[in-house]
């Protein structure tokens, strides 16, 4: 590892895929992506729970980045999953933190953010500690934070898009916005933000009814 203070930047000599773009951040965005905010898009609690990470040389493998980046996702899944399950049945949890988020019954991209303090940065806490106690690199953690806010977006527009990930990923593995929209329908399902296994698991999982014009 090398510390954000040791200057000139050594660079890598490597053949991984991502280096050039690593190389290119260490030099020209240092000291943005040595910040306590990195990756920028993280939430506010990031500044009281992160010191100024100290960066690697090495950039991390495409394969890296996927797997890691999938664990991240599975993780934090599991963690909202738990939180929202016993939001959702708590009634003076639900109506104090998470009842501005069920203000819309028509969801638009806009609502993915309609979030009271305490759960943005509860859900911000997660969104940094999962990566964290995963270990992933930074660039992964800039990936998967992106990616993770485009999903999220995605669960919000109420389209059934046919090249939306739901689609693209197979088996139903992936709820989308057919899950989450229905989840605002009938708040006591579809818990879970982004994957399909822990609803069907526990029995909340309800498929989004489409009705059919004759």
């Amino acid at each position: 590892m090398v510390n954000i203070s040791e200057l000139p930047v050594q660079l890598q000599t490597s053949d991984r895929l991502l280096q050039p773009l690593w190389d290119y951040l260490l030099c020209h965005h240092l000291p943005l992506i040595s910040s306590p905010f990195f990756p920028v898009l993280l939430a506010f609690s990031s500044t009281f729970i992160l010191p100024a990470p100290a960066l690697p040389q090495d950039a991390p493998t495409v394969y890296e980045v996927f797997i890691d980046g999938l664990a991240v996702l599975l993780l934090f899944d599991t963690q909202y999953y738990i939180w929202h399950f016993i939001h959702h049945k708590h009634p003076q949890l639900y109506q104090l933190i998470h009842a501005i988020h069920h203000e819309y019954i028509a969801l638009f991209s806009w609502s993915t953010e309609q979030l009271s303090i305490p759960e943005l940065m509860t859900v911000g806490f997660w969104s940094n500690q999962a990566p964290l106690l995963l270990k992933c690199h930074p660039l992964t953690i800039w990936c998967v934070t992106v990616f993770s806010i485009w999903m999220s977006v995605e669960d919000h527009i109420s389209y059934d898009l046919p090249w939306s990930l739901n689609h693209l990923v197979p088996f139903g593995l992936l709820g989308g916005a057919p899950a989450h929209d229905m989840h605002h329908q009938k708040p006591s399902s579809n818990y879970a933000p982004f994957f399909s296994h822990w609803d069907r698991i526990f029995g909340t999982a309800v498929p989004l009814k489409k009705t059919v014009k004759t």
